[in-house]
């Protein structure tokens, strides 16, 4: 069977290519993709020529927020049914290292990622995965809702390290799909006030409409001395860095109270992130890194189901696939008040 795939053919360049659909392995499924979430790491891909230093590879295929339906089954399958409606996880372990062994799967000695130089992504019309990386929709839930479960649970992983607790304060660096989706998971966890700092005006828009208690433009005014001021010089409990652009680790450090918590989830595009090391030490915070997500599917798919109206709002644009490099350069320049751009398949 033919399909269509979208390669990134080089630094800002995709074209559509025809391929060859293999059939699925013993205990794959084979999924026919209908959206696929444009990332802040594709989009990295796509104008800087790779992540830290994992560097594009021309041709590859990016995308790894997909949902779509069950088209076809390998030997072994059960549990499945063709027309069965999926979101689909990107990541293959190997579950046996020391770190899957130990429930710290997407630290994998071994991991795959669909969406990277040597494993192909999901901006084609049909994939092959193992059975244990598909996650039933519920009736209510469209693709391109269902497009929104990993980046979710990516949020939702971003809690195992700030356990945030009744009626804390926090502040959130970055109003883009990760930011407001973790601005929303916290709000749902019953924190009190957040802040949210971003400085394009659309996001800070939504920001408000997703349950931000303020919303600081930080091309306006200094975010940390606001926020230390409007605390009582006190600080927040939580700051997570979700933007890695411009200070936001650096203000992130200096917003947090003494003891709190700083999350860092964004990817910046330096290799090195400068620290401001005298204020960590001196406050005693603990600094956390996030790395995708770890089993938590389910429960943003469960979450997801339950507060629909809440998240739909993030999802702004939806483009077909044969507008790859356009919706590609919405999402690179924050144009028309983009939040989430989904490609329809």
């Amino acid at each position: 069977m033919r399909i269509r795939v979208a390669e990134l053919s080089g630094p800002r360049a995709f074209r559509l290519v025809e391929a060859e659909a293999p059939d699925p392995g013993p205990g794959e499924v084979q999924v026919r993709v209908q959206a696929v979430g444009i990332c802040g790491s594709d989009v990295h891909s796509y104008a800087e020529g790779g992540i830290g230093s994992t560097r594009c590879s021309y041709p590859m295929v990016l995308g790894h927020e997909p949902a779509g339906v069950v088209a076809r089954k390998g030997a072994g399958v059960s549990g499945w049914s063709v027309g069965d409606r999926v979101a689909c996880e990107p990541a293959l372990y190997c579950y046996h290292c020391e770190f899957c062994m130990a429930g710290r799967h997407n630290v994998c000695a071994r991991l795959r990622f669909l969406s990277t130089p040597e494993e192909p992504g999901f901006f084609r019309d049909c994939v092959n995965l193992p059975a244990e990386n598909l996650l039933a929709l519920p009736a209510h839930l469209d693709a391109g809702l269902g497009s929104l479960i990993e980046p979710l649970a990516v949020a939702l992983h971003s809690l195992e390290f700030a356990r945030p607790r009744t009626g804390e304060t926090g502040v959130v660096f970055g109003a883009g799909p990760i930011g407001l989706l973790t601005l929303a998971v916290l709000k749902l966890s019953g924190m009190g006030r957040v802040w949210v700092v971003e400085p394009v005006a659309a996001r800070r828009e939504m920001a408000r409409t997703m349950g931000a208690d303020g919303a600081i433009d930080p091309g306006e005014v200094d975010a940390a001395a606001r926020i230390l001021a409007e605390t009582g010089k006190r600080g927040v409990d939580l700051a997570i860095d979700c933007a890695a652009k411009a200070g936001t680790a650096r203000q992130a450090i200096q917003a947090a109270r003494h003891a709190g918590r700083v999350v860092f989830t964004g990817i910046p595009t330096e290799m090195e992130t400068p620290i401001e090391f005298h204020t960590w030490r001196r406050k005693e915070l603990a600094l956390y890194q996030v790395r995708r997500s770890n089993g938590e599917g389910a429960m943003a798919r469960d979450i997801l189901a339950e507060h629909t109206a809440r998240f739909a709002p993030l999802i702004t644009h939806t483009r077909p696939l044969e507008q790859i490099a356009g919706a590609f350069q919405m999402a690179e320049r924050y144009e028309d008040g983009a939040g989430k751009l989904v490609l329809r398949l």
